[in-house]
């Protein structure tokens, strides 16, 4: 395997053994904070099915409309004017505007005043556009509909920001959760359901939640007639992957933890429809608690104009200083007979031309100078630049090579204040070995039975014989494998996740190898161990929806390899797959007992399964170190040369790291 994966080794083990069937577990200390705080420990309070009660009328608790503007119409002027004259040129040119009316002025005020009006009444009124398109999506969002329970045996359809905290909601396949919802019930028996939080944290992987066996079989509009709750939990809070609650339901107490939440904005995926109560809504969602108020921003461009214009105006303060110094010198010295020109009439002068008091004329001299050479500021390069960025904007919005075809969605600028940041590279976060993390897995090589397979180089060799001619990856058992590959180049079509060559396993001539048992149920761990769902695309075409990348590799891989995971249901997992006793494939289905989900305290994951023969079987995958630990006698018989193969693939690895960065 190559790229990150969360195990400390990229290598695949498996355990097995006979196992007795599990009807549950009982939830963690982590899974249920809730038990033993009391009502004391819980602030909010969800009055279930139930929001028009006079209980949860108190509570005021906010409606489920959102609004993610900078202004509004109160403070839209006086926030506005702020941004505008936080600009240095902009807030020069004001205060010269005030000076214009006095009698100091060169010029009249209104040839001042009219470029700095036009200059920021132009910017003001792009913020408000900008501000307004904000606003049209916030009213679509708040008006998305969805169906809500009304008392009565049915739902209704309702906007989204008429929710209330307690109502009960279903939401069916491909649509986002309106709310922060508590999970009743799913179409599937035993409550599960799969969803995306791409606009939560960015990941495309599948995240299976599970409803509170309690609320399970609340599957329609009757069974829901009855059902009252109340939940007690956590305040609303900006963590996304934690909850503390329990659900109060017929005198019993039953802890409630992040496994039944559905949070606002993430998808419902390969799940008919879910139901589900509001506990937080509008800004008490963990995703607006997270979201920060739209920010005043500035580009690098503009911070550096702002430099500039303060150099700019230092030269003027530094000419006009040096002038006013003369011109008082000049003042003072009309006092002596003689030396005054009559046109000046210094027997009849004003305030502003005062021999006797040559300093203060010297000051007003300095103002009126400033005026008249403040044309050094260029006022008119602010709104050129933002001519060019709302330019930029439109041409963003309808850019060809920037539309997703997938989603049917074009580029959208939501503001135009920094669009000569896009494409910058201000920051590069890098793993501890220097290379740029790539969450991209692939099944390169594989150590079965003490014998290594695999002939293909994996990215970072790729990277690194771009800049330099190496050895292979590492010794190959069959070399002429890696030169036939060579040979076929990039004639074959690649798969995504599976970067595997190796005629010893490939189709299906891995019955011909030692331990070809073993070899077996290496297959069967990398097609039944995991969680990931199979969806036909339109192609008609198997591809797999996995939690994680390094899932979605390993069950490709197995197709590739004659194990094709084909369809799962709560309870089983159907492979077409290769039986080596009558040499082609067949359909088998395993009955799924249970599964134990990867944690960073367990390290690995593991499934319960019985085979249609009626043998118990327990599938376990996880990080090197922790499988050594769990092997039996006669898995410690290849122990020895996997740790072998290990070693020598992170020795690699560094080799092809050292290289490329030498280079």
């Amino acid at each position: 395997m190559a790229g990150e994966r969360r195990p400390r080794s990229a290598h695949l083990f498996f355990e097995m053994g006979p196992v007795s069937r599990r009807h549950g577990r009982p939830p963690s200390a982590d899974q249920s904070p809730g038990i033993g705080r009391g009502d004391a420990g819980y602030s909010r309070m969800v009055h279930c099915n139930d929001p028009e009660s006079p209980q949860a009328s108190e509570l005021n608790y906010p409606d489920n409309s959102i609004s993610t503007t900078k202004y509004t119409v109160a403070n839209f002027v006086p926030k506005s004017l702020f941004e505008q004259f936080r600009r240095v040129a902009n807030f020069f040119f004001l205060i010269v505007a005030f000076i214009s009316f006095s009698p100091l002025a060169p010029y009249r005020a209104v040839s001042i005043l009219l470029p700095l009006v036009v200059v920021v009444g132009a910017t003001m009124a792009k913020e408000a556009v900008e501000d307004w398109q904000r606003k049209k999506q916030d009213i679509e969002v708040n008006n998305r509909q969805v169906k809500v329970y009304d008392g009565s045996f049915s739902f209704y359809q309702t906007e989204w920001k008429k929710l209330r905290v307690g109502d009960i909601v279903r939401v069916e396949k491909d649509e986002f959760f309106p709310a922060d919802l508590l999970l009743l019930s799913t179409n599937h028996d035993d409550g599960t359901c799969y969803v995306e939080t791409m606009n939560l944290d960015g990941e495309t992987n599948l995240k299976r939640k599970q409803s509170l066996e309690v609320t399970s079989t609340l599957h329609n509009g009757h069974s829901f007639q009855n059902f009252k709750a109340l939940i007690k939990c956590e305040d609303p809070n900006e963590k996304l992957y934690s909850f503390i609650g329990i659900l109060d339901y017929e005198g019993v107490q039953f802890p409630v933890n992040p496994k039944q939440i559905l949070l606002r904005d993430s998808k419902l995926r390969n799940t008919q429809h879910v139901y589900g109560a509001v506990i937080f809504t509008g800004h008490d969602t963990k995703v607006m608690q997270n979201a920060m108020d739209p920010p005043s921003k500035r580009s690098n461009i503009e911070r550096r104009m702002d430099k500039i214009i303060y150099v700019l105006f230092a030269s003027l303060v530094f000419i006009s200083s040096i002038s006013s110094v003369f011109f008082g010198i000049k003042t003072k010295n009309e006092t002596s007979a003689g030396n005054y020109r009559w046109y000046l009439r210094p027997d009849n002068s004003s305030i502003y031309f005062d021999p006797n008091r040559a300093g203060l004329a010297a000051f007003f001299h300095f103002l009126t100078v400033l005026m008249l050479y403040g044309c050094l500021i260029p006022i008119s390069l602010y709104i050129s630049i933002e001519i060019v960025k709302v330019l930029q904007s439109i041409f963003i919005d309808h850019d060809q090579e920037m539309y997703c075809e997938d989603s049917d969605n074009p580029a959208r600028a939501r503001t135009s204040n920094l669009n000569e940041e896009l494409g910058q590279v201000d920051t590069i976060l890098s793993d501890k070995t220097g290379t740029l993390t790539c969450n991209s897995m692939e099944f390169v090589k594989c150590s079965i039975a003490g014998i290594a397979y695999g002939s293909r180089s994996c990215e970072m060799g790729k990277a690194a014989s771009g800049i330099i001619q190496s050895e292979p990856f590492e010794h190959h058992d069959s070399p002429s494998a890696f030169e036939r590959h060579k040979s076929e180049g990039t004639s074959k079509k690649s798969t995504k996740g599976f970067s595997f060559r190796d005629d010893r396993l490939m189709n299906g001539q891995w019955v011909g190898e030692p331990n070809s048992e073993v070899i077996h149920k290496f297959f069967h761990v990398l097609a039944i161990c995991h969680t990931a769902v199979p969806v036909v695309s339109k192609s008609d075409e198997i591809l797999y929806e996995a939690e994680s990348p390094d899932e979605a590799a390993f069950v490709t891989s197995a197709r590739k390899l004659g194990f094709e995971f084909y369809r799962r249901t709560q309870t089983s997992i159907s492979l077409h797959e290769f039986d080596p006793k009558i040499g082609r494939k067949v359909d088998r289905t395993y009955e799924l007992l249970d599964t134990l989900e990867f944690s960073s305290a367990r390290k690995r994951m593991s499934v319960i399964v019985r085979t249609e023969s009626n043998q118990l079987l327990l599938f376990c995958k996880g990080a090197d170190s922790i499988i050594f630990e769990r092997l039996a006698k006669n898995g410690q018989l290849f122990e020895p040369n996997t740790k072998c193969h290990i070693n020598a693939i992170q020795r690699q690895a560094y080799e092809h790291w050292r290289l490329h960065t030498a280079y």
